[in-house]
């Protein structure tokens, strides 16, 4: 199944953003995820992730209704959804710095050889 994002709606401190589900041989279905603008200052995520956060969060909806055969029409990106972003952010974070702290380090070359050929001359 693929998304489409479609905009969004302003909904007095919430938002709502319109989806499209695309799959082969099924009709287009429309969806909203609305999601609460304080969320987003709280967790300190740009509200440019929005999009993909709410996409995310249809998709493992949408997942979760056809293993149980369920129909869910409120989508609704919560508190606990921007928590877990907002840690699994924070350890690939954390794995990135730690992989640079332990790569090799290029060798300072001698200082002769570390200075330019024209400075050479001046000196």
């Amino acid at each position: 199944m693929e998304f489409r994002y479609l905009g969004f709606d302003q909904l007095q401190n919430a938002r709502g953003y319109r989806f499209e589900a695309v799959s082969k041989g099924d009709p287009v279905r429309q969806f909203v995820v609305t999601v609460d603008l304080a969320l987003f200052r709280t967790h300190r995520v740009g509200i440019q992730e929005g999009p993909s956060l709410c996409a995310h969060k249809l998709a493992a909806d949408l997942e979760k209704c056809a293993e149980t055969a369920a129909t869910e029409e409120v989508h609704v990106l919560t508190t606990e959804d921007l928590q877990i972003y907002v840690d699994a952010r924070s350890a690939a974070e954390a794995r990135k710095i730690e992989a640079r702290k332990g790569a090799p380090r290029r060798p300072k070359p001698p200082i002769a050889e570390a200075q330019s050929p024209w400075q050479r001359w001046r000196a």
